[in-house]
Order: C-alpha cells, then structure tokens, then sequence
C-alpha cells in the first residue's frame, strides 16, 4: 500500500515496505540489505511492487550471534547483523559485523573473516576510494576508522586494504589524547579528498580534509560540538553535514569549496545518518537520551534540491516515526539508517530501528526532482 508522509509541503510516498530487512549500500540502481547474516541484493526500478531480493552471500558468525539475530528484539539488544558495506567495482563486497570485518572475492557467496576488531564492535561506516585501470574501474582502497569507547583516550588507527579486503593495514594514526574515536570517512569525488569526522568533546571534534592516499591530513574544522558529526554528504558546491550532539541544539550545515561554513536548518535531535537522491539531501535524527534535544520522534528532513547560486534552500520534516516502549540503552535509541554508496534511481530507502510500527524496516519513498 502506498502511503504519503502527513502534514508537510513536499510529501514523499512510500511506495514499498520489506520488514526485517535492514538497507546497507547502493550500488547505481542496485539496493543491497541484509537480513540476519544473509545478503540480498535487488535492482529497484518502477512499478516498486515488482521488487525482487535475490540472495547475495552469507557470513557463518558465532553459533551465538546465528541464535540470537533470530529474534527481533535479541537483534537489537545484541547488535547482530550487517552494519556497514562496501561495493567494490570488479563485484566483490566488504563488510562490517560484529567483530569484525569480513570480504567477498567476486563470483564468491560466503563472506571470510579478515580483520579482528579489538577494540570496539565494529566501524561505522566502511568507505571506499575507487580506483582506475587502463581499461576498467578497480577497487581502489578501502578504509574503516576505529570506533570504541577509548577512555583512556588512547591512539586511534584509519585502517586501510588495497586488495579488496583480503589484508589490512594501518594508514593513519591519531595520537594519544587527540581524538576519542573516529565517526566516518566520506570520500569526496568532486573535491578529490576524503573527509574524516571525528569525535565526542572539545578539541576531539574534529572535520579534517585528508589526501585520498592520507599523505595529508588537514583539520577543516574543530573544536565545538557543532563539528561533532557523523554524517556528510558531498555535492558539487560542498559539503553538506549535520551535527550529533546530547549537548546541544543540532544543525544542518553547508561547508562550501572556500572553507564557508553555513547553519542551514535546525534539526530536532541528533543525526549520525544521510544521503543524497538525485538533487535532493537527507538527513535522519534519532532518539537518545539529552537534557537539550527532548524529541521522541525520529524524523526525515530533506531539501527542495542542492542549491544554485543565489537561489535560497528550504528544508522541511518530511517523516517521522514515535519511539518504541523498549528501553534504548539496551534496545538502541531510536534512528532511521541510511544506505552509503551511489544511488542513480529516484527512491529515498531507510531503514528505521526502535520505532512503533515499523521496527526493522526498510521502507521505499518516491523522491521528485
């Protein structure tokens, strides 16, 4: 059934709804999700009620963990499941669960473990750098900075593989006391950079520009809980990123090619989630606990499109779900995931967490220009 987004300007409908799936990554017009510890992947195209997931791959985690993500609340108070993915040009795919990270060589369906996480679950976010051939695209570089709770506020590592996951090795290193850990890194086609987000208090928040290859790394911004983000979005003119903050207002912000920043749009709560359909930006608050952003309401903004110059850009609340009755210190706070990659069709997919009504699923929205 198709549903419109209530009570706003430019609604969106929700053209398809797949429960239990959880969306990862885009790769042109391809979705790629998961459900448990098995892969699917399907082509999304109009009429979206033809929509068909086809099985990708598999990972044989712990007998544990392959228990536990049978149960839909075990799955959230265990953090089961995929939770980041890369695609690589030749086909093959790299991936973060629990623990660790794991590769796929093309024309493979079982996931290898190849990299032990010691410190923390898992990364964020995987990134990866495409790199070129003299006749076809190659899989470039990937990389995954460590995310943990790093009390002591010991070195942090970026690491890196160059051979589509199957080795891993360390390619920057923040030192002691520099950073508690790392939130993403974004790589920037137009500026030809990464973006590295760091975080959690003062100078630990942190917007760096870093070479593609890390031989030159560059704080951009840093210093105030404003640049305690997670999520950004490059796009010809900027970067267009939205703070994750408990301790204060959080903002959507526009960092132009000339180093301007720009506050663009309150937002109700945090946001560590958001993407980019055609010419329009995404970006997801969540629910977590705050003295200063008391919304118990995950929501969708969104922009008209990317801005030209001298044109202002509206942004408005377009979706919004209630947090669930379950208790998110155990349960996860509330959030609507958003996939990383490149996405060349004109759907918005999410997928909300710890919410009434639509716990654990992924949800389709038509998107106009």
């Amino acid at each position: 059934m198709k549903e419109k987004a209530t009570d706003l300007s430019d609604p969106l409908l929700r053209v398809a709804r797949f429960p239990g799936l959880r969306a990862l990554a885009w790769s042109s017009g391809h979705l790629y999700a998961s459900r448990g510890y098995e892969l699917l992947v399907a082509r999304i195209h109009e009429p979206s009620d033809q929509i068909s997931w086809q099985p990708r791959a598999t990972f044989r985690p712990a007998l544990r963990r392959r228990l536990s993500v049978t149960n839909r609340l075990t799955t959230r108070l265990f953090r089961d499941g995929f939770h980041a993915l890369a695609v690589l040009p030749p086909g093959g795919l790299v991936a973060a669960v629990p623990g660790a990270i794991i590769t796929l060589r093309a024309g493979e369906t079982e996931f290898r473990q190849t990299h032990t996480i010691l410190r923390g679950t898992r990364p964020l976010h995987l990134t990866a750098v495409p790199g070129s051939s003299a006749n076809e695209p190659t899989s470039g570089t990937i990389y995954w900075g460590e995310y943990f709770d790093n009390a002591a506020r010991d070195e942090v590592h970026i690491y890196a593989s160059s051979d589509a996951g199957a080795t891993w090795s360390v390619a920057y290193t923040f030192p002691k006391g520099a950073i508690r850990h790392v939130h993403n890194i974004v790589h920037d086609p137009w500026g030809d950079c990464l973006w590295v987000l760091t975080g959690d208090y003062g100078d630990e928040c942190r917007i760096l520009r870093a070479a593609c290859d890390f031989s030159r790394v560059e704080p951009v911004l840093q210093g105030q809980q404003q640049a305690r983000a997670v999520a950004a979005i490059p796009t010809e003119e900027g970067l267009y990123f939205s703070s994750d903050t408990p301790l204060e207002a959080n903002y959507i912000y526009r960092l132009d090619r000339q180093n301007s920043l720009q506050q663009i749009a309150p937002l109700t709560s945090s946001s560590i989630y958001g993407c980019r359909v055609a010419s329009r930006i995404f970006f997801a608050t969540m629910v977590e606990p705050s003295k200063v952003n008391r919304a118990r309401q995950v929501r969708v903004y969104g922009s008209c499109s990317v801005r030209t110059s001298g044109e202002p850009q509206a942004w408005n609340s377009l979706l919004q779900w209630q947090k669930d009755r379950w208790p998110m210190a155990l349960f996860q706070y509330g959030n609507a995931t958003m996939p990383d990659g490149t996405n060349t069709t004109k759907f918005l997919a999410l997928t909300t967490v710890a919410v009434e009504s639509d716990d654990q699923v992924t949800s389709l929205y038509a998107v106009g220009s």
